[in-house]
């Protein structure tokens, strides 16, 4: 043990008989001529969910009620759930075919977003309560550019993504997009592109948001893929794609949009959720009837939970704390509640048929970038 905890000392202090005469060498000092060594200087950290942590709240949210949105899609209605007893205290009718619930960039408006409805229902996030829905077409998605400048509707059927006043939703620009089933995105880290997946012709676009065009188009390398959610890695070096036929997540260089693997989570891969330290990345996987864990750090799947039961698991959030992860039970009519330190689940709530994007409200960060709230 004494020879082992030397050699750890040596490496540790490398103390060799080299190191020790170089050591004990006299310094000088250089020459008037010399010119100082320029000093290296190292790329600044990002981290783009740095802003999310525990208790990082502002002020806009600090009279928001803690409560749990679900859009019931075939049910055109929204039900409402108090996080703190697992249950359904109030619901509400919508326009048609509600698919996910979106905080505004600003955090002081929820929208329920009726896609064959053809509006926008907001929710007032201090009383849980509907208002007057807001003429819109086609929100099946809605997300806002990083700077506040836009909202963007996702209009899927009709194969375009429409800029609009992120306040009153005027039309500023309608974008056709070359591809089918244009539904989820995510940003880079200085707010110049995004990443958008189309699930009907397995391609993926990459959106340049100063010009408002379309700069690049690239298929997902095998034959049959529907890619679904997208999530930015903390650094913004690699983006992940959830690809529902794939059985799994595909890691994709932004830059070029180039898929670089494949990481199998299992069946039915859809909704993707970041924790709340930014460490983990939640796969729910819908046909499997599972959540997977991935490892920001690691690039691996580190653990993977089992709905009890069976479920499909859609889409979602974590608590404000980070201890509860909500899912939809898309095909189940339910929302899943589970423990996010051991993958207990904790509740299992009846609601309306077929309920997708619930929203977790209200959230920490400084800002939305919508889907169901992903913050920054």
């Amino acid at each position: 043990m004494a020879s082992v905890a030397a050699l750890g000392a040596w490496e540790r202090h490398e103390d060799s008989g080299e190191a020790a005469a170089k050591k004990a060498q006299p310094t000088r000092d250089p020459p008037p001529s010399a010119k100082p060594r320029p000093q290296r200087h190292q790329a600044p950290h990002i981290d783009v969910y740095a802003h999310i942590g525990p208790g990082v709240m502002q002020p806009a949210t600090e009279r928001a009620r803690p409560l749990v949105y679900v859009p019931n899609s075939e049910a055109n209605s929204v039900d409402v759930i108090d996080p703190r007893t697992y249950r359904v205290i109030s619901s509400f009718p919508v326009g048609a075919l509600p698919q996910h619930v979106t905080p505004s960039h600003d955090l002081r408006t929820l929208y329920v977003d009726n896609d064959d409805g053809n509006s926008l229902t907001p929710i007032d996030p201090r009383t849980g309560r509907p208002g007057s829905p807001i003429p819109v077409d086609d929100p099946y998605n809605l997300y806002f550019t990083p700077n506040g400048r836009y909202a963007i509707v996702v209009a899927e059927r009709l194969h375009r993504l429409d800029f609009r006043n992120p306040h009153t939703f005027g039309l500023v620009k309608q974008l056709s997009v070359p591809c089918a089933g244009v539904n989820h995105m995510d940003f880079s880290p200085n707010g110049a592109y995004a990443v958008v997946s189309c699930e009907f012709s397995g391609q993926l676009l990459k959106l340049d948001l100063r010009h408002l065009r379309v700069s690049a188009v690239r298929h997902l390398p095998r034959r049959f893929s529907v890619p679904q959610d997208v999530r930015s890695a903390p650094d913004g070096k690699v983006f992940y794609v959830a690809d529902l036929a794939a059985s799994g997540i595909w890691e994709v260089a932004p830059g070029t949009l180039k898929a670089i693997r494949l990481i199998h989570t299992g069946a039915g891969a859809h909704g993707l959720v970041v924790s709340r330290n930014g460490r983990v990345l939640y796969v729910a996987n819908r046909n499997a009837g599972t959540v997977s864990l991935l490892s920001f750090r690691t690039r691996k799947i580190v653990r993977t939970w089992r709905i009890p039961g069976g479920g499909s698991p859609d889409m979602g959030d974590v608590s404000p704390n980070g201890r509860v992860l909500w899912l939809s039970g898309r095909f189940n009519a339910e929302v899943y509640a589970i423990n996010t330190l051991s993958g207990r689940l904790i509740a299992r709530i009846p609601v309306g048929a077929s309920p997708h994007g619930v929203a977790v409200w209200p959230q920490p960060g400084r800002y939305s970038l919508g889907h169901t709230g992903n913050m920054r």
